[in-house]
């Protein structure tokens, strides 16, 4: 990625596109400054042992970094994940996407393969800001039958390799034929390894992706409010030395209202504490 260029997507390309239209100030301030911190956090002496990935967010939940992808970054992963798989001369008949993470990937890669057959099944593990569920399910099961047919399975990420592995087991259970798996971006952390990625990732970090930076960045708010009352410039700093997050105080404001919409903090005078 070329210096400046992580900052300039948020101010320029994706509001000109339409994609995040009304989110511009929010991705504008989620800038090259969250990649800094990310570096920063990463230097060899904090480098995390990919192997043990899957602990860290158990060991120390309330610090850990985290990588924001731009939406000119996740198109163009998206795109070299579709050269991967027509290199591979796979051709599937199906191309299912696992919601919600594996939803736009899926649709970009459906376009550079020129296959209009998609459908998705809804896998709940993680939720907003790292929290993980005891195990992977299926929420929403397929709509169509698959018996017989070439499967590609489509995701954003493998972090432990659990959602995929449960996608693949409840599609094969359906009857399905040859089933291959694809995600922008694989964790060597993972128990599994899809059969393609554009992206390997070494050293780990949480990975916030275009489509979910608002909810994550709200759920990381919420952890740093529970354990004490903060203003919204403590907030915003705890945000940057324990997640790698620089954000902007109007963007924590708007969070920090929803937070007391949805019943999970209250407003005492300039703090905030959680309920």
């Amino acid at each position: 990625m070329k210096e400046g260029e992580y900052g300039s997507i948020f101010r320029r390309d994706a509001a000109r596109e339409g994609i995040v239209r009304g989110c511009g100030h929010f991705w504008q301030q989620l800038s090259r400054e969250c990649e800094i911190d990310l570096l920063e956090g990463l230097a060899a002496s904090d480098r995390v042992n990919s192997s043990a990935a899957h602990s860290i967010i158990m060991d120390n939940p309330d610090s850990f970094p985290c990588q924001l992808i731009s939406w000119d970054e996740a198109y163009r992963l998206s795109r070299e994940l579709a050269r991967a798989i027509k290199s591979s001369r796979y051709e599937p008949d199906l191309v299912v996407a696992i919601g919600r993470g594996g939803y736009v990937p899926a649709r970009i890669v459906c376009d550079f393969l020129l296959h209009s057959l998609l459908t998705s099944i809804k896998i709940e593990h993680w939720d907003i800001a790292a929290c993980k569920r005891p195990q992977a399910s299926v929420r929403f099961p397929l709509a169509v039958d698959v018996r017989g047919q070439k499967i590609l399975i489509v995701d954003d990420v493998t972090d432990t390799g659990d959602t995929l592995k449960e996608a693949i087991d409840y599609v094969k259970s359906e009857g399905a034929g040859q089933i291959k798996t694809a995600v922008m971006q694989h964790k060597t952390s993972s128990d599994i390894v899809p059969d393609y990625y554009a992206d390997l990732i070494s050293d780990w970090r949480w990975i916030i992706y275009p489509w979910a930076a608002y909810e994550d960045v709200l759920g990381f708010t919420e952890r740093v409010l529970s354990y004490e009352p903060a203003s919204v410039a403590e907030i915003g700093t705890a945000l940057k030395e324990r997640f790698s997050l620089t954000v902007d105080s109007e963007s924590l404001r708007e969070i920090l209202g929803d937070l007391v919409d949805l019943k999970k903090a209250r407003r005492d005078e300039d703090r905030y504490r959680r309920i």
